[in-house]
């Protein structure tokens, strides 16, 4: 298995490793319930995820009533503790997600997550799964400083650097996945079972996958 292409595999968390729709859902509408406004579905809360905590509460204020500063600054703190007591209450791995990553390790790949979740709830979600010891490093939305999360190549730069450098590739559900994959100069794998805002084949991935079944046979491909 030495021949594997790729040292480092790099995994966006949201989405792409685990459904966490239940519980992002469920700190949204708790905001928007200290807010007075109207709660959203799921599915209107998962197009709004990808670029963190603050620009999910922001649109989902847009979706509900209008946005309004006064408001976000009073249930954005809320929303974020409501959702570090709940981070794991609900959200579990996508089917197939562990033995893909099985295999992938007994192949010499180091693996890591790069999100844009803050750090602090990315690693409290992953240790709460019992996920923490598969993982090189995670890195979060604000681990890089303010204004340097995904799409930015920043994050993927530092997680090759954290994991001892080699070739590396991306796996992610959204365009600042992608984007940060082309930025950072690696190939990207799209999920088709994503918190997918716009259809799949416009993120513009190297190889798109159904399931975790198709990760290592795609990353094969992409790396002959």
């Amino acid at each position: 298995m030495a021949d594997f292409p790729f040292d480092i595999v790099g995994f966006d968390l949201d989405g792409t490793l685990i459904d966490t729709s239940a519980d992002l859902a469920g700190a949204v509408n708790h905001a928007l319930d200290l807010a007075g406004r109207p709660r959203l579905d799921m599915a209107a809360v998962m197009t709004m995820v990808g670029r963190g905590a603050k620009h999910m509460l922001e649109q989902a204020l847009e979706a509900s009533g209008g946005y309004d500063e006064t408001l976000m600054a009073r249930v954005y703190p809320a929303l974020l503790d409501w959702y570090r007591d709940h981070v794991a209450d609900q959200s579990r791995p996508f089917p197939g997600m562990i033995a893909a990553l099985d295999d992938l390790a007994a192949r010499g790949v180091t693996l890591a997550i790069v999100t844009n979740k803050f750090e602090y709830l990315a690693v409290k979600l992953i240790e709460e799964l019992g996920l923490a010891p598969r993982f090189a490093t995670i890195i979060g939305g604000d681990t890089m400083g303010k204004g340097n999360a995904k799409p930015s190549a920043l994050p993927i730069q530092e997680m090759i650097r954290r994991c001892g450098g080699g070739r590396a590739a991306f796996v992610g559900d959204s365009i600042y996945d992608t984007l940060a994959a082309k930025n950072a100069g690696v190939p990207s794998v799209a999920v088709r079972f994503g918190f997918l805002a716009q259809p799949v084949e416009e993120l513009g991935a190297d190889a798109v996958i159904d399931s975790f079944d198709a990760l290592v046979p795609a990353l094969a491909r992409l790396g002959a």
